[in-house]
């Protein structure tokens, strides 16, 4: 099927672009583009650019057009999603295609509007902006159209934002440019600090997947890691364990879990009450951290709890406020069309 007439939800994420559309999701990408140095020439983009990410030529560079949840790139964030919708599609776009996607709550109405550009150019007749905590709450399942309050986590790879929702809208928000790349920088910090060991983000990434928590665990876990010593220049290899990995992270940690406790404190009463009883639900790729709900808990004190898919709520959330015409009515962006 073409993409003439498809509703699509799209998680325009950091790290990774996730497309929505028909009751599934039909896209999960790396959001990286490798490009020539010396004409800027797409190389490679998504799965294949994040397979080079480290490997490549010196005539190449793989860079993340998006940064800390908006668009450090414009040409090559319009490239990518292009390539992403023309993959789905399988032919070129017939310009009937309708686009909600999604962006952090705390950008602005320049970041929101080059969001809107890249989606029209790469092919949308219509681009619709939805904030990422609603529409991750959406994709959670979460009751957000009643008048009792929903809270949501979304930890991003880029940015992550705390938000109380009620009757298809956004009652209070708070958004912080620290996500799950922050978490790996944090990782990478830590080893050349105390190893002399520089690893590069991808093995940074490896380790908080494989042994990373944000509390200890009763079994500490632990793996090899191998690096470039910072004084011989030399391979090396050396085994750090998940308690290492706890201490790496406090820092950004803490200050998404802040960013939870500005929200409850800016809630309104009877909106709070709601959320001490149903709790908050986190969502986006940094809610697979392991123990991440507990560690959460203990710093707001109200029960956190992980959604049961947490990567693609956004994107799912996203098409599904595409289809409901009340949502649309609701959400806090704006739509251009041509």
């Amino acid at each position: 099927m073409g993409l003439f007439n498809r509703k699509l939800g799209v998680d325009l994420g950091t790290v990774n672009v996730i497309i929505y559309g028909n009751g599934q999701i039909l896209l999960q990408e790396p959001a990286m583009v490798a490009l020539t140095i010396e004409d800027e020439r797409v190389v490679a983009i998504g799965q294949e650019a994040r397979d080079m990410y480290g490997r490549h030529p010196e005539h190449i560079e793989v860079v993340r057009p998006l940064r800390e949840g908006v668009i450090a790139d414009y040409e090559v964030t319009e490239a990518m999603l292009r390539h992403f919708f023309q993959k789905i599609g399988g032919r070129p776009l017939l310009g009937g295609l309708q686009v909600m996607i999604s962006v952090p709550y705390g950008a602005n109405s320049v970041e929101r509007r080059a969001v809107h550009e890249a989606a029209l150019q790469a092919g949308a007749r219509e681009a619709i902006l939805i904030h990422e905590s609603l529409a991750s709450a959406i994709g959670a399942g979460l009751p957000v159209r009643t008048p009792a309050g929903n809270m949501v986590l979304n930890i991003g790879g880029g940015a992550s934002e705390a938000a109380v929702i009620a009757m298809n809208g956004i009652v209070v928000a708070e958004s912080v440019r620290v996500g799950g790349l922050r978490l790996d920088e944090a990782i990478m910090n830590y080893v050349r600090r105390k190893y002399n060991l520089i690893i590069g983000q991808p093995t940074a990434e490896s380790i908080k997947i494989q042994i990373g928590a944000a509390v200890p665990l009763h079994e500490d876990l632990s793996m090899e890691v191998q690096g470039r010593d910072q004084l011989s220049g030399l391979p090396r290899t050396i085994r750090i364990s998940t308690g290492e990995v706890v201490e790496a992270i406090a820092d950004p940690l803490a200050s998404i879990a802040n960013a939870a406790k500005a929200v409850l404190e800016r809630t309104p009463p009877e909106l709070a009450s709601d959320i001490i009883d149903r709790g908050v639900m986190i969502t986006g790729g940094g809610a697979l951290l392991r123990g991440v709900d507990e560690y959460i808990t203990q710093q707001i004190g109200v029960p956190a709890y992980r959604a049961d898919d947490p990567i693609v709520c956004t994107a799912v959330g996203a098409g599904r406020a595409l289809e409901d015409a009340a949502l649309r009515r609701r959400v806090e962006g704006v739509s251009y069309s041509r």
